[in-house]
């Protein structure tokens, strides 16, 4: 928080209860970027937006950013069409290749349809089992 006007990409690894999911937030320009590799939408888990909406504007008022009544409700939650997964038990990985695939390209906005460099409709078992063995 040293350089709290700085835009940055924080990652929040996010478990819903039996599935994983990557939230991206620009706490700066207030966007909270949706990975689900299950593709449902954030609504499905209003408890989830609630919290990080409500961190966000922690963050806000840390920040001493007064804002108007409409402008109170500036958090833009973005749906991002990733890979999706074919079973049910590979979410974990999922979201730890969004994060690395992020990271890698080093970029501050994810676009909604995912990365050109990395779009695709599904990884393949070699994709999965990469970012496997990376984090072994």
């Amino acid at each position: 928080m040293d350089n709290k006007d700085a835009e940055k990409l924080f990652f929040i690894p996010f478990n819903i209860g039996g599935h994983w999911l990557l939230l991206a937030i620009n706490p700066i320009r207030e966007n909270v970027y949706y990975l689900d590799s299950l593709g449902n939408d954030w609504t499905t888990y209003p408890d989830m937006k609630v919290l990080i909406d409500t961190v966000l504007q922690a963050f806000r008022a840390q920040r001493d950013i007064q804002t108007s009544r409409r402008g109170a409700n500036s958090i833009t939650w973005i749906k991002v069409a990733c890979p999706q997964q074919r079973n049910q038990i590979d979410c974990g990985y999922f979201m730890l290749r969004f994060m690395r695939d992020t990271l890698a390209l080093g970029r501050l906005k994810i676009p909604t349809d995912y990365f050109d460099e990395f779009k695709c409709a599904f990884y393949t078992k070699d994709q999965v089992d990469e970012i496997k063995e990376e984090w072994c």
